[in-house]
């Protein structure tokens, strides 16, 4: 099983946030090294919560400052743009990165109806399109001519060149396993989401459903699921403390900076509240490396899946450094060692 990296680039309360940016930079050189198997990026757009709106630029920027390890988007959210502007991107980035990039897509608008429609005035009717997108994302990133009749077949994404993304699609539904399937694609749950509700049903359509191609013979799905591991349980319930009240706000629909521990620990709070903090810690990766990847192990064996990606929020970038290095040494990346 391959063990990546998801990283959002969490805005910090006090922080700035395009050190959060910075702060992603270097946290990719650190998980290359340790051995992680990829590095994705999301697009969030006017988030008082995530810094990371535009993922080709970031990608970019860790492509050319990495070696190794493969980098992509968690996702672009297609949508938003024109397939051949996103494919032109792409094959930029593999021109940096040569047979490095994945290209993750997504449906969901990274943001509310009316940032959507700031970003593109279609947006409603572009979502309606998106697996025709898809299609000709794929033809146009792989440099394959679009399908018989397609009034754009005569263009093609520049640079062309022996290497092409790799295309996965993305979601937190049975639309985006739908879509996988039907291409014959990559296809990764975004359990973090909502702690794996409908992530089973979502896996079972897409294998049930698939569609072997040139790209895959067989289904191949993965899991984001948000961890963090801690030297101790008390470091690590020291630390959960900012994502509990974050994640709650995030389900009272209001997103925030990422509150500092003392911050979080003196958060008011109703006692209805509690409990939903309460239910939501239960399920919750946290706790001692060795307890986090114990129930990871459990998860990846109880939903069969080839990859999984962590992503992880911690007020201290030393602390979220640490997590990852703690979880690498617990599945024994191959780097590992050398990154000490």
């Amino acid at each position: 099983m391959k063990l990546s990296v998801l990283d959002q680039s969490p805005i910090r309360s006090g922080i700035s946030a395009d050190v959060s940016i910075r702060e992603s930079l270097a946290l990719a050189r650190h998980c290359e090294a340790l051995g992680y198997a990829r590095y994705w990026v999301s697009e969030h757009h006017s988030s008082g919560a995530v810094a990371g709106s535009a993922p080709e630029i970031l990608m970019a920027a860790i492509a050319a400052t990495t070696d190794s390890i493969r980098v992509g988007s968690a996702g672009v959210m297609l949508p938003h743009y024109s397939a051949l502007k996103v494919a032109e991107q792409f094959r930029v980035l593999e021109a940096i990165a040569p047979g490095r990039i994945d290209l993750g897509v997504g449906r969901a608008p990274g943001s509310d109806g009316r940032t959507a429609l700031a970003l593109n005035p279609n947006a409603a009717a572009a979502a309606d399109a998106f697996p025709s997108m898809v299609r000709d994302l794929q033809a146009w990133s792989a440099g394959r001519p679009l399908v018989e009749g397609h009034p754009f077949r005569s263009v093609h994404a520049e640079p062309r060149g022996p290497f092409a993304p790799e295309i996965w699609i993305l979601g937190s539904s049975n639309y985006g396993a739908q879509v996988a399937a039907f291409f014959g694609l990559p296809y990764c749950y975004a359990y973090f989401f909502n702690d794996g509700e409908g992530a089973q049903q979502a896996l079972d359509i897409y294998r049930e459903t698939f569609r072997p191609s040139e790209i895959l013979a067989a289904p191949h799905a993965a899991l984001t699921v948000w961890a963090f591991a801690g030297e101790t349980e008390a470091e690590a319930d020291y630390y959960y403390r900012s994502r509990a009240i974050a994640r709650l706000m995030r389900d009272k629909g209001q997103y925030i900076a990422l509150p500092s521990p003392e911050e979080a620990a003196a958060w008011e709070v109703s006692e209805v509240e509690r409990k939903h903090m309460a239910q939501v810690k239960e399920r919750a990766f946290s706790g001692t490396a060795a307890d986090v990847a114990a129930r990871l192990r459990g998860l990846v064996a109880q939903t069969g899946i080839a990859e999984l990606a962590i992503t992880t929020t911690a007020y201290e970038p030393t602390a979220r450094q640490n997590s990852y290095t703690l979880l690498a040494r617990e599945f024994a990346l191959t780097q590992v060692k050398s990154a000490a």
